[in-house]
């Protein structure tokens, strides 16, 4: 069984930066794909950022381009989430997911707010 644990949310005022980590415990993590996903209240839950297994190649919601950068440190089973120039709008419970084989694991959530 995969479990994740995020960390690193929080409050933080517009253009002001934080960075998630998400850590894995599982022996395998270099083979499973890494993502982010966020949830705003009202709202479905969209992904955000997303990366191969090897770190070769990343994609991002047109929204978080340029602002956010996933990366992963496969040698410490943590993949990460490095947000800057924050919005309100990226106000939202930021969940970790792993993913091998069509199966999908979640981490528990961290709260990200961003307001002055």
């Amino acid at each position: 069984q995969v479990q994740l644990v995020e960390s690193g949310g929080g409050l933080v005022q517009p253009g002001g930066s934080l960075r998630l980590s998400c850590a894995a415990s599982v022996f395998t993590f270099s083979t499973y794909a890494m993502s982010w996903h966020r949830q705003a209240p009202g709202k479905e839950r969209e992904l955000v950022a997303a990366i191969t297994s090897a770190g070769g190649s990343t994609n991002y919601a047109d929204s978080v381009k340029g602002r956010f950068t996933i990366s992963r440190d496969n040698a410490k089973n943590t993949v990460y989430l490095q947000m800057n120039s924050l919005k309100p709008e990226d106000t939202a419970v930021y969940y970790c997911n792993a993913r091998k084989w069509l199966i999908d694991h979640w981490g528990q959530g961290t709260q990200v707010t961003v307001s002055s």
